[in-house]
Parts: structure tokens; C-alpha cells; sequence
């Protein structure tokens, strides 16, 4: 039986954290007891080196019986594990764990019919329809080790991962939806095979779920390349369902990219107990969720957000997953998401500060929350980007519950750093994640790699090891690269890439990549503290700010503003304005004098400004536009809009009322 109740939570958040330092094993043996397991682990961890371990050695389960049949032999087969609601074509579906475990079963046994075992690679390209959940519960369920790609990738960003993973299979569909377009995808998958050199891709066979809204079949792509095109219907046709393998606790789950790869990806490889458990106390322990709860988790089964919050984790704690098929506004106004939360009751909205920005900028009243009763809701929990401390304000105060800005990366697994609401509900501060959860030991170095923790003191971001049960365990292809990768730079941690401070209370302040990091004149200053600062404005509703080239400082920080819709400024006055902020707030050390305000700023489909991409072009330096781009006709509106970037006078002095 699934224990809602984590031991944990008889203690203080303090204890609980205290714990896990101290008493390392018991603590995660303790929370494994909360994860079915074949052959029960004796041990917690096996240190192999200083760079190599894994969690719960010994150990045997599998993570589709943990995630629905389980539940079913538990007597909660009826419950809703799935609902699919679709903004695109106004499906809407409740799917339960029996008939969940039945399809993934059958789909199972497809693969199993194609020639797929245990260990076997399964990239999966689709859209976010039941069947994405169906395809990753069933690779688990035969221990194949799956490969999610958002869907609609380019060909060439395709073919990379092929080449990288070397999948027996692909699972796709005739295409995704946008609004006002559909997304073929078939075209693509050809594509990317070709790159690879047709049968040397090594894709055995490819199985097509057909869409009534976007044209092609597999039919139509049979004899196009060498692996075999399947129909779905057809491919599950007279199959055996597939019973759950037991499988190691280090077994691959799968493998997943970082978003922004290009050129050699880098597939992070997760393995199956620690996750298992990684992820089952944080569902208790952070959310607060077990059964009868419903998860509304507002991202895209193609990146980790979506692996943890849409599949795996609320299915372990069995409660009810919603999966969108839509966007923020636009599907078909601002209200989309109140409306999903009220419709279906669900407890916890966790989404990208992007698409409440996005929310922000079209409807800043929230009149459209004031049509839907959000009563079930209880707490709003951020990832994937820093949160602006105005956007949180706004989000906060209307909607009246906790809204926890939490910090933690495609590697991590799950939350590095957050409010853990199902232990204590801690005091929230705008521009923090909080406090760092069990298992990790977070820490500020210096570019020595020499430990600088102490209040207000800036620096890199780095996690002591051993990583916590779930974080990634090696990198695809190759251990040395997963050290040199995140392990390397400073010896006895992990390297998260982010600088931040911990205040006087231990609450970390993540400020941005290291690499947004800008030096003026010798003043090292956080992009992400100039950003805050120019979001105080009442006319901007997001920004980006960079460290451009500068003969005499060597950089020179210089804002890309988006307006909320409906403002009418003048760029100079506006940039007055903000260079007056700037000054008030962070001093004339910041050397801010460049605006430019554009329609949208460039982001990749999970909401992270591509920063990056920003100075490049203002340097003059050669670029190349991320596969993970949003939409890339924003970079060409961007470079209009640099011509008439405003080059205000440092010595402004004009004052605005921070709205």
C-alpha cells in the first residue's frame, strides 16, 4: 500500500534535512519503503569513486508496475491517473490506472514484438497525446530504455539524437498542433533516418500514430527507407501484453537531451530505484501529493518537467495527471490554465515563470481567474528559469496561495532547492528557491573550487557528492565525459553552472547561469539582479539583459525589454526611465544605457531566454539558432528592432514610480 503519510513529516523541515546529512542510508533506505520493489535493496548507496555511485544496490523493481499496477492491485483501478484535455482539437479524456495499464501493456507487447528487450533504446517523437505516456510507461514496463524528443525538432537535431542513442525503434505520430498550424512530423523522422545513413541509423522499425488533423500516414512512408513504417493499430494487432520485468535499481530508465544541444548532444542517463525513490519523496514531501490528489503540470513530455511532474512522479504517488495540449493564452485566451485547474480540481499548478509572464503581459488584471473557481488550489510551483520577484508578486498576491519559486535541472532529476510544503511550509521570499532538500548538500565555491558559503557572498553554485537518488548518474557514451562535463571544475562537487548567495536565513538566491555573469570595469555584476530591476517598471512585462562588448569597461549591461500589451511609450522616455531604475537600484557602476524594445524575446519551447544567442548577435559573433528555439522568425523581429536600439545619456536622472 502507498503510504501518503512520509515519516518525514513528523519532523521540522530543519530535522528532516539534518537527517539525510547524518544518517545518509537509513534516511533513503527508509523513503525506499515507499516504492515496490522485486528484490529489496540492503543498502542505500555503493561509492565506487569519488565520481561514480549508485543508489540502492541489490535492488530489483520495475517503474511501470510501480506507476500503475500497483495501484490497480491496491484497489484503486478505477481512479483517474490520466486526463488528456487538448485546447487544439477539444478532445477531452479521463483515463484510469486499469485502462492505463492495459494500454501500456499492449503497446508493451508491440515492442516486444518488434524486437525490443531489455536495454534496447526507444526514441519516442510526439506530441503531447496519451499515447507519449503510453510509449515511456511501456519501455519501462520491458526495461527498453527510452528517448523522448519534443516533438517537431528539426531533422538534423532528429538525426543527432539517432545517431547518439541508436534506438531500434521510433514512436511517432502524423504531427503535432500549434495554433493555426499543424506540425508534420513523419517528413522529419525520414529526414533524420537519411542523415544517418539509412540502414546504418539502425531504426529497425518506425510505428505511427495517425492524427485526423495532420496528414500523413505510415503507409505513406513505406517504402521511403529502410526501417518499416507500422501503423499503431497495426503494430499492437494480435499482441501478447507485456508483463513488468524486474529490473536493477542502476538499470537506464532513459536517456534525455539538454535542451540547446547541438553539434554532439548530451544525454543525461537516469536510472530506474533512485528515481523511483528521488521522486517519491519529493511528490510527499515537497507537494504534498499522494492518491485522490490531481497534478496540473504545465510543460511538455520532451523535457525533464515534463518526465517528473507529468508522468512519473504523480503516477508513483497515485494521484491523477493532467496532460495539456495547448498554450499559456492564445488556446483560446488567458484563462486557459484557471481553466484546466478548475475544471479537473487539481491541487498543484507547476509551470515555467515564462507562461505566467506570458499570462501577465495579456490579461495584468487577472480578470480572466475571476470566471473559474480555483478553490482546490493549493500551492503554484515555478521551474525551468529564474522567477522575477515582480512577476511573483503578481502571481502571489492574485491568486492567494504559496507559490514556490523551486530550482533544480534536467541532471537533478527533481528539486534542488524548494519549499517543501508537505514537511513544514516555510517563509517564502521573492527571488528565492528556498532552502535545499534532502540529499543535496548545496554549496558557494569560488574558481578555485574553495568553499566560500557564507551569507550574501556570491559565487558558483555546487552540490557536495554524492548526488541525491534520482540525479543523473553518467552522461551516454561516456563516463569521462559526464566528469568533465560537471565534476571536474571543482573536485569533490557537482558543478550546476548557476551562481547565486545564500542569505542569513539559508535561503539561495539563484541569480542566473554563470555565464550571464558580466564584468563592467572590473564590477562583476548578476544579469539577473538587473533584470529584477527593470521589471520594477509598471510598462515592462519581461526582459533579458546582457553583457555587451565595450572597449573601455569591457562589458556593458544592456536591456531587451517585451512591453505588456496595450503600452504606449516612447523608447526614449522609456529608456530614461530604466536607466533611472538602474542607477536608484543597482548604481551607475552597471554602465546601463542600451535599450531595445522588442515584440517577444527568444526563447526555447521550456520558456529559457537564449541570452546567449542575444549577445552573440549584438557582438557581431557568429551564431547558430538552438534547435530548441520557440520560433525563430523572433531572431529576425530582434535584429530589426537593434536598429532602433535607444542609447540613453548615463548621467539620466528622470525618476518613475516602480509599478
Amino acid at each position: 500500500m502507498l503510504n501518503h503519510a512520509h515519516p518525514a513529516a513528523q519532523g521540522s523541515y530543519r530535522e528532516v534535512w539534518d537527517r539525510s546529512q547524518d544518517d545518509r542510508a537509513g534516511f533513503w533506505l527508509e523513503a525506499a519503503e515507499a516504492v515496490e520493489w522485486v528484490v529489496a535493496p540492503k543498502d542505500a548507496i555503493e561509492e565506487r569513486s569519488l565520481t561514480e555511485w549508485r543508489w540502492f544496490p541489490g535492488g530489483e523493481l520495475n517503474m511501470s508496475a510501480n506507476a500503475l499496477d500497483r495501484h490497480v492491485d491496491a484497489g484503486r483501478g478505477d481512479n483517474a491517473a490520466l486526463i488528456y484535455d487538448s485546447a487544439m482539437t477539444g478532445t477531452r479524456a479521463s483515463i484510469s490506472y486499469s485502462e492505463l495499464r492495459d494500454r501500456v501493456a499492449r503497446f508493451a507487447g508491440a515492442l516486444r514484438a518488434q524486437g525490443v528487450e531489455a536495454g534496447d533504446r526507444v526514441l519516442i517523437y510526439l506530441p503531447m497525446t496519451p499515447e507519449a505516456v503510453t510509449a515511456m510507461l511501456a519501455c519501462a514496463r520491458i526495461g527498453a530504455i527510452h528517448s523522448v524528443v519534443f516533438g517537431g525538432f528539426a531533422a538534423s537535431e532528429l538525426a543527432v539524437r539517432i545517431q547518439d542513442a541508436k534506438p531500434k525503434v521510433i514512436v511517432t505520430a502524423s504531427g503535432g498542433l500549434e495554433p493555426n498550424r499543424a506540425v508534420e512530423y513523419l517528413p522529419l523522422v525520414q529526414r533524420a533516418i537519411e542523415i544517418c545513413g539509412g540502414a546504418a541509423a539502425g531504426v529497425q522499425a518506425v510505428i505511427v500514430r495517425d492524427r485526423d488533423a495532420v496528414p500523413g500516414s505510415a503507409a505513406d512512408y513505406a517504402s521511403e527507407t529502410s526501417a518499416r513504417w507500422i501503423d499503431w493499430d497495426d503494430a499492437e494487432h494480435d499482441v501478447t501484453p507485456a508483463d513488468p520485468v524486474a529490473l536493477p535499481s542502476d538499470h537506464p530508465l532513459y536517456i534525455l537531451y539538454t535542451s540547446g544541444t547541438t553539434g554532439n548532444p548530451k544525454g543525461v542517463v537516469r536510472d530506474t530505484g533512485g528515481y523511483a525513490v528521488g521522486l517519491s519523496w519529493a511528490m510527499r514531501g515537497i507537494y504534498d501529493f499522494g492518491p485522490g490528489d490531481t497534478i496540473f503540470t504545465a510543460s511538455d513530455v520532451g523535457w525533464v518537467v515534463g518526465h517528473s511532474f507529468i508522468v512519473y512522479g504523480p503516477l508513483l504517488a497515485g494521484g491523477t495527471t493532467v496532460l495539456y495540449e495547448g498554450k499559456p493564452v492564445g488556446t483560446p485566451d488567458a484563462g486557459a490554465f484557471w481553466r484546466i485547474l478548475s475544471s479537473y480540481g487539481a491541487k498543484i499548478l507547476s509551470t515555467a515563470p515564462t507562461a505566467l509572464r506570458a499570462i501577465k503581459r495579456e490579461d495584468p488584471e487577472l480578470r480572466e481567474l475571476t470566471k473559474y473557481d480555483l478553490s482546490s488550489l493549493k500551492a503554484v510551483y515555478l521551474a525551468g528559469e529564474r522567477m522575477d520577484p515582480e512577476t511573483w508578486h503578481w502571481i502571489n498576491d492574485g491568486l492567494g496561495v504559496p507559490v514556490v519559486d523551486h530550482w533544480w535541472q534536467t541532471e537533478t532529476g527533481w528539486p534542488i532547492c524548494a519549499n517543501p510544503l508537505g514537511i513544514e511550509q516555510l517563509q517564502t521570499k521573492a527571488g528565492s528557491t528556498t532552502v535545499p532538500m534532502p540529499g543535496f548538500e548545496v554549496c558557494i565555491v569560488d574558481a578555485d573550487g574553495n568553499d566560500i558559503t557564507a551569507p550574501g557572498v556570491e559565487g558558483n553554485i555546487a552540490i557536495r557528492l554524492p548526488l541525491a537518488p534520482g540525479a543523473l548518474l553518467d552522461i551516454w557514451g561516456g563516463h569521462e565525459r559526464f566528469i568533465s562535463s560537471y565534476l571536474a571544475a571543482f573536485p569533490g562537487y557537482y558543478a550546476s553552472g548557476d551562481a547565486g548567495h545564500f542569505d542569513e536565513d539559508g535561503y539561495l538566491f539563484v541569480m542566473g547561469r554563470t555565464d550571464d555573469v558580466i564584468n563592467v570595469a572590473g564590477h562583476r555584476l548578476s544579469t539577473g539582479s538587473l533584470e529584477e530591476v527593470l521589471t520594477m517598471h509598471p510598462a515592462v512585462a519581461e526582459c533579458a539583459v546582457i553583457g555587451v562588448h565595450d572597449e573601455l569597461k569591457g562589458q556593458h549591461a544592456a536591456g531587451f525589454v517585451a512591453l505588456k500589451h496595450g503600452e504606449q511609450v516612447h523608447r526614449e522616455e522609456l529608456a530614461a526611465e530604466l536607466v533611472s531604475l538602474v542607477r536608484e537600484h543597482v548604481g551607475p557602476v552597471a554602465a546601463f544605457r542600451d535599450v531595445t524594445i522588442v515584440e517577444r524575446l527568444p526563447k526555447t519551447r521550456s520558456g529559457k531566454i537564449l541570452r546567449k544567442t542575444i549577445r552573440q548577435i549584438v557582438d557581431g559573433e557568429p551564431y547558430k539558432i538552438p534547435a530548441t528555439i520557440e520560433d525563430p522568425s523572433v531572431i529576425d523581429a530582434l535584429i530589426e528592432a537593434l536598429g532602433r536600439t535607444v542609447h540613453a545619456p548615463a548621467t539620466t536622472q528622470i525618476q518613475v514610480a516602480a509599478g
